[in-house]
C-alpha cells in the first residue's frame, strides 16, 4: 500500500517534471527565436551609440559651458545669415546680367552696380563670419561640448569657405557673374563705338581749306560710352575699354585717310633717285598732312576728351597718343625723314623748305595736340624732322656757291648756247628770293644760327646769292675762253649776257643786283653781237667786190670770169658758215629774230644788187647755177 503510494507520487512527479520541462523548452524556443530576431537591432543600437554619446556629450559637459555654447553660437550665425542672404539676393540679379545691355543700358548698369555692392557686402563680412565659425568652433573644442568627428568636418568646411574667399578674383575672371556682366558692358561698348564710327567723307579739295571737324559721335552716345566706362573702370577693366576704343577709332580714321590714296607714305628711300622722282608726292604730303592733323586728329583729340573727362587728363591723353600712332601719324613724319635721307641737290632745298613751312604751319596745332608726355614718340620724331630738315637746307644752300664754282670745270654748251646751270641758277635764286620761299628760308637760317648761338642778318642771305651770280659770270668767262672758234665764243656770250638782262630785268633777282649791273650786261650783249656779226656774216659782202669789172667792161669774157671767181668764193665761204652755224643757238626768240635781221640786212642786199647787176654774165652760161647757187630770196631763207 504504501510502496503503491510511493510509486504513484513518484509518477505524479515525474509527469510534473515532464510538463515543467516541455514548459521550459517552449520558453527557451521562444527566447531563442526572440535573441535571433533582436541580434540586427543590436548591431544597430551598438553602431549609433558613438553619436548618441555625442549628443548627450553636452549634457556631460560642465554647466558653466553650457551656459556660454549659446551666446557663442548666435554671435557666429547671426553674420552667417547676413552673407547667405546677399548671396540669395545676387542670385535674384543673374537673369538681368546675363541679358543683352542694347535693350535698356541705364537698367543694366544700375542692376550692375547693386551687384557691385553685394560683392563688396560680401568681401567686407565673409571673412567676419567665417572668423566668428571659427571662434564657436574652437570653443566647442576647448570644452568637449561636441565630438572630435563633428569638429573635424565644421573645420574642413570652414578652410573651403577660406580657400574660396582667397580665389574670390580668379573665380570671376573664370566665369563669375560680374565678369560675364563686364564681358557683355565691353562688348555693348564696341558696339555704340562701331555703329557711330563713319570715316569722313573726302572732297576734291582736301587740305586746301583748314577747318577742326565737330566731334564725330552724337551727345546721347558720348553720354552712353562714359557711363559704361565709368563701370569698366570700377572694376578694374579701363585698360580693355581703352583698348576697344583705340582699334575702333584708330581703324576709322585709317578708313578715312585711305580715301586719299596715301600709298606714297610707303615708299622706301630705295625706290627713288633723287628727290625730282617724288616731287610731286611732297606736294601731297603737306595737303594731307594739313587735312589729317586738322579734320581728323582734331576731331579725335576732341573725342577723346568728351569720352575720358572723367576718368582724367592723363588717360584721355594716352588713349589720342595711341590713336594717333596707329592711325598713321607716324608714318607721315617717316616720309618727311625719308626725303631729308634724299640724295642732296638744290630741287631738295626748295623740297625742304616747304615740308618746313608745312610742318611750321601746323605747329601750334602739333604742340596743342601731341604736347602732352604720352605724345612723347610722336614730339622726338617731329623735332628730329624739323631739325633734319633745317640743317639740310642750309647745308644745301650754303654749298650752292661751291657747286657753281665746280661747273667752271665742264665743258661750255657745243651749239654756244646759255648753259643749263646758267638758266637753272637764275630762275632758282629768283624763286629763293619770291614771296613763296624768302621767308621761310630766312626763317630756317636763322633757327640754324641760334643753335650755334649766332645771330642772322638778311644781309648775309642776299650778299650768299649774290656770291653766286658773280660765281655764274665767273664761270661765263672761263668758258667762253675754252672754245676753239672765237665766233662761236662771241655768239655764246651774246647769248649769255642777254640772258641776264632779258630774264632778270623786273625779278627779284635784277632787284638784288641792280639796274647798273642789267644795263652793263645789255651793253655786253650788243658789243659781243657786233663782234659775232663782224667775224662771220659781215665778212660775205667784201667777197662779191666790183673791183676790175667796170674795167673790163669791154671785156666780156674776163668779167665773166671775175663774177664766177667771187660768186664762188661767196658760196663756198656762205656755205660753210652755214652749215657750221646751223648747229649754233640763239637761245632767246627777240635776240635770234634780230640777229637774223642784221645778218639778212648785212648780206642779202649787197648780193640782190650784185646778182642784179653782173648775174647776167654768169646766168647765160651752161655751169650758171654752179655759181647763181642762190637767189636773193633763197638767200634770205636761208
Amino acid at each position: 500500500m504504501e510502496s503503491a503510494e510511493y510509486t504513484v507520487k513518484r509518477i505524479e512527479n515525474l509527469l510534473a517534471a515532464r510538463k515543467s520541462l516541455k514548459i521550459s523548452l517552449e520558453k527557451s524556443k521562444v527566447l531563442a527565436f526572440a535573441l535571433e530576431k533582436a541580434g540586427p537591432r543590436l548591431e544597430e543600437i551598438n553602431l549609433r551609440l558613438p553619436s548618441l554619446e555625442a549628443a548627450v556629450r553636452p549634457i556631460r559637459a560642465r554647466k558653466e559651458a553650457l551656459v556660454a555654447v549659446g551666446g557663442h553660437i548666435d554671435r557666429a550665425v547671426g553674420p552667417a545669415a547676413a552673407v547667405l542672404k546677399v548671396f540669395d539676393a545676387v542670385h535674384g540679379l543673374e537673369n538681368s546680367l546675363l541679358s543683352d545691355p542694347r535693350s535698356d543700358l541705364a537698367g543694366f548698369l544700375s542692376v550692375l552696380k547693386r551687384l557691385e555692392e553685394a560683392l563688396r557686402f560680401l568681401a567686407d563680412n565673409c571673412g567676419l563670419a567665417i572668423q566668428w565659425l571659427e571662434d564657436i568652433v574652437e570653443y566647442l573644442e576647448d570644452n568637449s561640448v561636441a565630438d572630435a568627428r563633428y569638429l573635424l568636418n565644421l573645420k574642413n568646411s570652414l578652410k573651403t569657405l577660406k580657400k574660396l574667399q582667397t580665389d574670390e578674383e580668379r573665380a570671376r575672371v573664370d566665369g563669375g557673374l560680374l565678369s560675364a556682366a563686364l564681358d557683355k558692358l565691353e562688348t555693348e561698348f564696341r558696339r555704340l563705338l562701331t555703329e557711330n564710327s563713319v570715316p569722313l567723307p573726302m572732297s576734291s579739295s582736301v587740305g586746301e581749306q583748314a577747318c577742326i571737324s565737330p566731334s564725330p559721335l552724337p551727345v546721347s552716345v558720348i553720354q552712353k560710352l562714359q557711363a559704361i566706362i565709368e563701370r569698366l573702370t570700377a572694376n578694374n577693366r579701363l585698360e580693355k575699354c581703352i583698348s576697344i576704343y583705340v582699334e575702333v577709332r584708330s581703324s576709322n580714321v585709317r578708313a578715312s585717310l585711305q580715301a586719299l590714296n596715301l600709298d606714297y607714305l610707303e615708299i622706301s628711300i630705295s625706290k627713288f633717285n633723287d628727290v625730282q622722282s617724288i616731287e610731286g608726292y611732297i606736294a601731297k604730303w603737306g595737303k594731307h598732312l594739313e587735312f589729317a592733323v586738322k579734320h581728323l586728329f582734331e576731331a579725335e583729340y576732341k573725342l577723346c576728351n568728351d569720352v575720358f573727362e572723367k576718368i582724367g587728363l592723363d588717360i584721355w591723353m594716352s588713349c589720342f597718343a595711341k590713336i594717333a600712332a596707329q592711325a598713321g601719324i607716324l608714318a607721315f613724319l617717316q616720309f618727311g625723314k625719308m626725303v631729308t635721307e634724299s640724295k642732296k641737290d638744290p630741287i631738295k632745298l626748295l623740297k625742304l623748305l616747304d615740308i618746313f613751312a608745312s610742318l611750321n604751319k601746323l605747329r601750334l596745332d602739333f604742340n596743342r595736340l601731341f604736347g602732352g608726355k604720352a605724345c612723347i614718340e610722336i614730339q622726338n620724331l617731329t623735332r628730329d624732322l624739323i631739325k633734319r630738315v633745317i640743317d639740310g637746307a642750309c647745308e644745301i644752300f650754303w654749298e650752292l656757291l661751291t657747286q657753281v664754282e665746280l661747273q667752271r670745270n665742264t665743258p661750255p654748251p657745243a651749239d654756244g648756247g646759255v648753259p643749263r646751270i646758267v638758266t637753272f641758277i637764275t630762275d632758282y635764286c629768283n624763286r629763293l628770293l619770291g614771296n613763296d620761299y624768302r621767308p621761310i628760308l630766312m626763317q630756317v637760317l636763322v633757327i640754324q644760327r641760334s643753335w650755334k648761338h649766332e645771330k642772322f642778318q638778311e644781309r648775309l642771305l642776299m650778299d650768299a646769292i649774290l656770291q653766286i651770280i658773280k660765281a655764274i659770270e665767273q664761270n661765263l668767262e672761263t668758258w667762253s675762253k675754252a672754245y676753239d672758234d672765237s665766233t662761236l665764243s662771241c655768239l655764246f656770250l651774246m647769248n649769255n649776257h642777254w640772258h641776264f638782262y632779258k630774264n632778270l630785268k623786273g625779278t627779284k633777282l635784277g632787284d638784288l643786283v641792280g639796274d647798273n649791273w642789267l644795263r652793263e650786261h645789255e651793253q655786253f650783249k650788243d658789243y659781243y653781237a657786233q663782234m659775232y656779226l663782224r667775224d662771220s656774216w659781215a665778212k660775205l659782202p667784201g667777197l662779191l667786190s666790183r673791183e676790175g669789172l667796170i674795167m673790163f667792161s669791154g671785156g666780156r669774157a674776163t668779167a665773166r670770169d671775175l663774177v664766177k671767181k667771187r660768186l664762188k668764193a661767196f658760196n663756198e665761204t656762205f656755205d660753210d658758215m652755214y652749215k657750221k652755224q646751223s648747229n649754233w643757238v640763239v637761245s632767246e626768240r627777240d635776240l635770234r629774230e634780230k640777229t637774223c635781221q642784221v645778218a639778212v640786212q648785212t648780206i642779202v642786199p649787197v648780193y640782190r644788187s650784185y646778182m642784179q647787176n653782173y648775174g647776167p654774165l654768169v646766168e647765160q652760161d651752161a655751169s650758171s647755177s654752179k655759181y647763181a647757187k642762190y637767189t636773193a630770196q633763197s638767200l634770205e631763207r636761208c
